[in-house]
């Protein structure tokens, strides 16, 4: 006859006060990092940003970023202009005019970066 409850798959391993002692770690072997506890320390998050600053610009990431910029402005146009419908012909308006100058303004720091990191690592591209 089949058997209806299932087997436990590990042992309890409770103590007489009735703490149960976990087994440790049963899975793959911890890398270098998890073993000395830093992880994503200061160094890792300085890389992260550092190969973020490596990265040339993209049309994308600059819409995104105007698209956050208008809907500031829209906020702000909103209290100020104290008129909802100029205030909402604006967002179009500087959405359009933040996409370029955001792009390109990433780019000529992205440029100078790289001119930089080139030239030897003199600024604050090195650090």
């Amino acid at each position: 006859m089949a058997q209806t409850k299932r087997k436990r798959q590990t042992k309890h391993r409770g103590n007489a006060a009735g703490v149960v002692e976990s087994r440790g770690r049963t899975g793959r072997k911890p890398t270098t990092a998890e073993k000395t506890g830093k992880g994503m320390g200061a160094t890792g998050k300085k890389e992260k940003a550092l190969a973020r600053q490596d990265r040339p610009p993209t049309w994308l990431g600059a819409f995104y970023r105007s698209m956050i910029a208008a809907v500031l402005m829209l906020l702000a146009s909103l209290f100020l202009l104290k008129k909802p419908g100029e205030a909402i012909a604006l967002f179009p308006i500087v959405l359009l005019a933040y996409v370029p100058i955001s792009y390109y303004t990433d780019q000529w720091m992205f440029k100078r970066r790289q001119r930089r990191k080139a030239a030897g690592g003199a600024g604050k591209a090195s650090t």
